[in-house]
């Protein structure tokens, strides 16, 4: 299967740092070599770099290693083809527009009867059950409301949604409108929020250790989101099949009270 990665902050941040622990696994130290992307939201927009080529092997991933840019919400994500060929057309994450919002998902799974789920006027570009079911999300969303909902509001209808993909495969979902950062475990996800006071942590995929806090300052909130922990010195915490996890601005959000 894929391997996905989100960023959630509370100030302009880079993801270097656990973008270089998650390319490895699109290649090197995991079979995930069937294309690579990563979105960063910045004011006004988004920015966008996709590759066909094996994330441990693009020069692309490696200059964004490097190159720090920063931003309040990231979702990256390595492919494992299972349903659509090796293209860019097929690579994640994948977006689209509603209520003036650039809307961005990224999908770890596979659903085999996904056109169970019919289509209305958003419609895929590639092949893979993952944009089929983005464009039915999206659907949903555009069908129950006429325009954007209180934040609360499309979570609790895309949770319901994802219950019911859930129930014909497997679909860890990442999703975000640039305001807020949505995952769903289907099987398997973890997360990790930091803060004051920072300390270091070492990737699990590579040799490399970082000193937060001489990246960071006080006030910082930082949430990272991964198929996998990826450092091995840090607390993660799984989310639970079927559950959900919000975050805005770096902070974990909690559910509202069920009616």
């Amino acid at each position: 299967m894929c391997e996905l990665l989100a960023m959630s902050a509370n100030v302009p941040t880079d993801i270097c740092f656990s973008f270089t622990g998650l390319l490895r696994r699109g290649g090197a130290t995991g079979p995930h070599k069937d294309g690579w992307g990563l979105v960063f939201y910045e004011t006004g927009g988004v920015r966008e770099f996709k590759d066909h080529l094996p994330s441990s092997e693009s020069p692309i991933a490696k200059f964004l290693q490097e190159y720090s840019i920063k931003s309040h919400i990231v979702i990256s994500h390595i492919r494992q083809a299972n349903v659509g060929k090796v293209s860019l057309a097929n690579t994640h994450p994948f977006q689209r527009e509603l209520w003036g919002k650039q809307w961005t998902f990224a999908h770890n799974g596979q659903v085999n009867d996904f056109k169970q789920f019919p289509l209305s006027r958003f419609q895929p570009v590639g092949s893979t059950d993952s944009e089929h079911l983005f464009c039915w999300l999206m659907g949903q969303l555009d069908k129950q409301f006429s325009s954007a909902p209180p934040m609360e509001q499309w979570q609790k209808l895309i949770h319901e949604c994802c219950l019911q993909i859930h129930k014909a495969g497997i679909a860890n979902i990442l999703l975000s409108d640039g305001d807020a950062l949505f995952a769903f475990c289907s099987s398997k996800l973890s997360w990790i929020t930091r803060k004051a006071p920072f300390g270091t942590a070492r990737l699990a995929d590579t040799d490399v250790t970082i000193d937060f806090s001489r990246v960071t300052s006080v006030d910082d909130v930082v949430s990272v989101i991964a198929t996998e922990p990826l450092t091995i010195d840090e607390t993660w915490h799984a989310i639970p099949p079927g559950e959900y996890c919000v975050f805005v601005d770096g902070k974990f959000m909690d559910k509202p009270a069920q009616s």
